[in-house]
């Protein structure tokens, strides 16, 4: 009897196990040989930087915007001075990594949570499917400031993701040849 009390609920727990193994490596490997873009995300108490290695010199820093700079309809401790933008259905690597002490970037309606750890760089990978505005923040207690960390993600077409990439590069004064949008060199690499 103690053998069947022992034995069934070990079977359905291997049972259960196997496919959630399963499950959890492959959300955390990319579906595709090479990601159609990859953004480096750093976080700083109390901002995020954000970089887009495929597009040499195209970086910047993130901050919330106060109650007063906030425009009709921005949502309050979700807004920042800048936007993260990215294509609709691509895939996103994310490189995640802190300056100072432990982050998290999350970003609940893409499904992505990822730790940001000084020293480390942690990879994940998201697709987004419907453009539009997302909202996230930190998820890790970070400090004093922690709650006034949040994200902002846009999430536009090819063409208008091409744009963006092309006036924000050319209002820091860096040019490239190559072809928008998802520009690609073999000599660019990813960091």
């Amino acid at each position: 009897l103690e053998v069947i009390w022992t034995g069934i609920p070990a079977l359905i727990l291997i049972v259960i196990a196997i496919p959630s193994l399963r499950l959890l490596y492959d959300q955390e490997t990319l579906p595709v040989a090479e990601p159609d873009l990859t953004i480096k995300i750093t976080g700083h108490q109390w901002y995020w930087s954000y970089e887009y290695p495929d597009y040499d010199g195209l970086e910047f820093d993130a901050y919330i915007l106060g109650d007063d700079e906030l425009a009709e309809g921005q949502p309050r401790l979700l807004t920042t001075d800048s936007t993260v933008v990215v294509p609709v259905d691509k895939y996103i690597r994310l490189q995640i990594t802190s300056e100072d002490v432990i982050h998290a970037w999350a970003l609940p309606a893409a499904g992505v949570k990822m730790d940001a750890v000084p020293g480390r760089l942690n990879e994940i990978w998201m697709k987004i499917e419907q453009p539009g505005m997302y909202y996230g923040q930190c998820s890790e207690l970070c400090g004093l400031n922690h709650g006034y960390m949040p994200i902002m993600v846009e999430a536009v077409s090819d063409a208008a993701f091409g744009t963006w990439a092309n006036e924000q590069l050319a209002s820091r004064g860096t040019t490239d040849d190559a072809d928008i949008p998802m520009r690609r060199s073999p000599s660019r690499g990813h960091r």
